[in-house]
């Protein structure tokens, strides 16, 4: 074993090493003093460590948030091309689909509401980054709002797609005879009817047809009226196509319709002739709209052939037929 290491002094008097015996009082404070010293020393030492290279949980908790803030920057990139992605669906909504359906607009104030009075976002006040926890939030609510918006309209839209699909399958767009056959008289005051001799309104369209030409419905609907007319217009078809449209086919040889039936744009309603008050073999076509005449060369085009002309209807009779 080691010996705890003795001190002596030089006794002049009587020349003389003695060994030194300090009094307990006064070796326990040396101790306590070193022990201090000892002490203080291994503090700064671990103080100085921890602020140069850091414990390892502060090392750990750094990573984590640096890992933290590195997640939020990504999340920050999806907000942005979600953003983009909703924004090019409000302009393909604003800009293509509600003006072709002719819907009005959806007002700014709905699609970008404000979030005013209460702090939605407090909870997360004195967290430690909290702004990048709160702007997180409040992306993500803004996202949440526009996407329900845009749900919403697209709903709309889809809805009224259909309808709108519905409509232009009513509306009468079509010729009722062949591109081919030339037109007679349209919408005009006849100062001397033909037959009558006398001056009167003629409103439609004439078609100078021979005798026993297919005429077909120029858009779907329901036949209010098959048969003959007193009136002047002969054997005649009148359909009802709904949103406010009426049509008048007059003069005809045949009628292959009926009251109540549904026929579809191509279907063949009768054959032309010259019943009723007529100078000769023609069709009368004429388009009402609330009760108001509307000149028929405004709903259709002439720009197809005859050949295009018997393919489009030979196309809808493939895929209508008569229905009650």
């Amino acid at each position: 074993m080691l010996e705890r290491r003795k001190k002596y002094i030089f006794d002049e008097t009587g020349l003389e090493f003695r060994q030194v015996n300090y009094p307990l009082k006064v070796r326990l404070l040396r101790f306590i003093f070193w022990f201090v010293v000892s002490l203080t020393v291994s503090s700064v030492y671990i103080l100085v460590f921890k602020l140069i290279f850091g414990s390892p949980k502060e090392k750990y908790l750094a990573t984590e948030i640096q890992k933290l803030k590195l997640s939020y920057s990504l999340l920050e990139r999806r907000f942005e091309e979600s953003y983009s992605m909703v924004e090019y669906l409000k302009k393909e909504d604003e800009m293509r689909y509600r003006p072709v359906l002719q819907m009005d607009s959806i007002p700014s104030m709905y699609r970008n509401p404000g979030f005013g009075g209460v702090d939605h976002y407090s909870q997360y006040n004195g967290l430690y980054n909290s702004d990048l926890i709160i702007n997180a939030h409040r992306n993500l609510d803004l996202l949440k709002n526009m996407i329900k918006v845009q749900e919403e309209s697209f709903s709309e839209i889809e809805e009224r797609k259909d309808e709108w699909k519905r409509e232009n399958e009513h509306l009468p767009k079509i010729s009722p005879v062949d591109v081919s056959i030339p037109l007679g008289e349209g919408i005009k005051f006849r100062e001397h009817h033909p037959v009558l001799g006398t001056a009167r309104w003629h409103y439609g369209q004439d078609f100078l047809t021979p005798y026993g030409t297919e005429v077909y419905a120029t858009g779907s609907g329901t036949v209010v009226a098959a048969g003959w007319n007193n009136e002047g217009f002969g054997y005649h078809v009148i359909i009802d196509h709904g949103y406010g449209f009426r049509t008048i086919y007059a003069h005809l040889s045949k009628i292959d319709v009926s009251v109540g039936l549904n026929v579809k744009r191509g279907d063949r309603i009768g054959l032309s002739g010259n019943s009723g008050i007529s100078s000769g073999p023609h069709l009368h076509y004429q388009i009402d709209y609330n009760g108001k005449h509307q000149n028929p060369l405004w709903f259709f085009s002439n720009d197809l052939t005859s050949e295009e002309y018997r393919e489009m209807i030979m196309t809808l009779n493939s895929k209508s037929k008569f229905r009650k």
